[in-house]
């Protein structure tokens, strides 16, 4: 591997600037072979450094597609022509998540904005832990082998012909040999490639089953109650079609942090009564738990207020916006962690759950703290949670996505979808998109049966409180059916008519699938072949619009 890399660094109360493996400072032990690449720093004396890039040339062909992976698990991720721009993210919304107030309620801090500066600049582009450059079937996998050391951003700057290799290793000091990167470019087809890829991580998926379900969340958000679950319950357990898993979302309990304090108006009976229910229906339960966060009004925030993550200055840090602003516990402290397996211990021993969809867990790592990278943190935080939660499955969502490589059974991969089909405007990356949401499930499908299996967020086919056409809904209920492998609905079945039951009954239906091809054709128009139950298909349509082309 032909490289050259750049390093800036403080030691001894000043900084400096090193392009040399060997300085008064450190000595760099550099193995380049085999189309990989270690890089281990050996200090003389404590150093912290500021800058580590790697750059890499490449020559790029006009025909060329870029993919670059976004922060986390919401946030977008598409190929791009090298003539391209990144153009995700409005210089509004950047100004107003970046200058404005609005950093400070944490509007902000589910992306990479207040530590990654967005491009403005058409064949620039970037994005975290993987990438690659793909020439019709044949691909360049651009990836870490380690984000432990520090998280890893990759950006293609196809006028300089380069791929430069940054790690992310703010607030660390480093007094002993310490692994700086480990990285590797893998070519191949684009399947054969993958399986290389996460060979050489060392990663195997934890599940291999195609699982169907319901969630309340995209129907009533958190006005659930023990009534409506069991209602939506009963509707469901009565279809022809299995169904593996019933989970409940967000509203049972009576504050963000709370997860053992049950909301007694709306669930009289208790939680552990509902898994019971769902068992009874031959069904998985599952339930949602956001295990890191807090807000000011949870018994959690007011009686451990020193639990949580603190700024330079010693004050509490908002990691997140939601439910008016929240807080996210430090997994190094000894009682956090105590707390953590509590609350584990009784969901799923005691009370019964079989999955839990753990959501907002980037809060975890929003800050460098404890002489840690963000990318050590979230790595920590991902082996806490697999402890804690032993062989039950874990959903995932809201999280950095290599450090849940391996960790957790399925996995958004996509945002929210919204309740229209509209494109997403002045928002954060991260921000609900049904249009963002399919581009991800496409473009990461090389995800599923390797890092997990994919979630790509739910399907809805009702006619109440949705503003898409049926068949922008049947469209979006085709895409998850190829793409992924957790299939999710938020409907009262007992409201569906013959043609809803007989979609659904089709999107459930168990499949073998094998993707050939899926790329944009032109402007906004995606176009898919694949193989199902040993037919052949072709998949159309506009991505803006939902239209899809027969």
């Amino acid at each position: 591997m032909d490289i050259s890399f750049k390093l800036k660094y403080e030691a001894d109360g000043r900084q400096f600037a090193a392009n040399s493996a060997y300085t008064e400072h450190f000595t760099l032990n550099i193995e380049n072979a085999d189309s990989k690449l270690n890089i281990s720093i050996i200090p003389k004396t404590e150093i912290k450094i500021t800058e580590f890039t790697v750059e890499y040339p490449y020559r790029f062909k006009a025909d060329d597609r870029i993919y670059v992976n976004g922060y986390q698990s919401w946030t977008d991720s598409y190929e791009y022509a090298p003539d391209g721009q990144m153009q995700e993210l409005s210089k509004l919304t950047e100004f107003l998540i970046t200058k404005s107030p609005l950093q400070y309620i944490g509007f902000s801090k589910s992306g990479d904005n207040l530590f990654h500066k967005f491009p403005r600049k058409s064949g620039i582009f970037y994005g975290w832990s993987y990438a690659y450059v793909r020439n019709g079937n044949t691909v360049d996998i651009f990836g870490s082998l380690n984000e432990r050391c520090g998280y890893t951003i990759i950006t293609f700057d196809t006028e300089k012909n380069c791929v430069f290799i940054r790690k992310d290793l703010e607030g660390v000091t480093y007094s002993n040999k310490t692994e700086l990167l480990s990285f590797a470019v893998i070519s191949d087809e684009y399947d054969k490639a993958f399986d290389l890829y996460f060979e050489q991580l060392g990663v195997k998926c934890r599940e291999n089953k195609r699982r169907t379900g319901y969630t309340t969340w995209y129907n009533y958000y958190g006005n659930i109650n023990e009534k409506v679950v069991l209602r939506d319950l009963n509707s469901i357990s009565r279809l022809d079609t299995k169904i593996d898993c019933f989970q409940i979302d967000d509203g049972y309990q009576n504050a963000i942090g709370d997860w053992l304090d049950t909301d007694e108006k709306k669930f009289p009976n208790g939680m552990k009564n509902i898994a019971d229910s769902i068992h009874k229906n031959k069904m998985l339960a599952g339930l949602w738990l956001a295990p890191f966060a807090g807000t000011k009004s949870s018994k959690l925030y007011k009686a451990h207020k020193d639990w949580f993550i603190k700024d330079k200055n010693g004050k509490p840090y908002k990691t997140g916006h939601n439910w008016g602003g929240f807080y996210s516990l430090d997994i190094y402290n000894h009682d956090v962690r105590a707390y953590l397996k509590k609350v584990f211990d009784v969901v799923l021993n005691d009370w019964g759950y079989d999955l839990v969809k753990l959501d907002f867990l980037y809060g975890a790592c929003v800050l460098p703290m404890h002489n840690k990278s963000r990318g050590e943190i979230m790595c920590d935080a991902m082996d806490l949670l697999r402890e804690c939660c032993g062989d039950k499955l874990i959903l995932g969502c809201g999280v950095p996505l290599m450090p849940a490589f391996g960790k957790v059974d399925y996995c958004r991969i996509g945002s929210d979808i919204s309740l229209d089909w509209k494109p997403r405007k002045h928002a954060i990356r991260e921000e609900v998109s049904t249009t963002h949401a399919v581009c991800n499930t496409i473009f990461r499908r090389h995800l599923n049966g390797r890092a997990w299996m994919n979630d790509p967020d739910v399907f809805l086919l009702r006619d109440k409180n949705v503003k898409t056409n049926f068949e922008q809904r049947k469209l979006l209920a085709k895409i998850n059916s190829v793409f992924g492998n957790l299939l999710f609905i938020s409907d009262n079945i007992d409201e569906y008519n013959h043609a809803q039951l007989k979609v659904l009954n089709e999107t459930f239906a168990q499949k073998d699938i094998k993707i050939h091809r899926a790329e944009f054709v032109e402007k906004d128009i995606m176009e898919a072949e694949y193989t199902e139950n040993n037919t052949d298909y072709k998949l159309k349509f506009n991505v803006q619009t939902g239209k899809f082309f027969v």
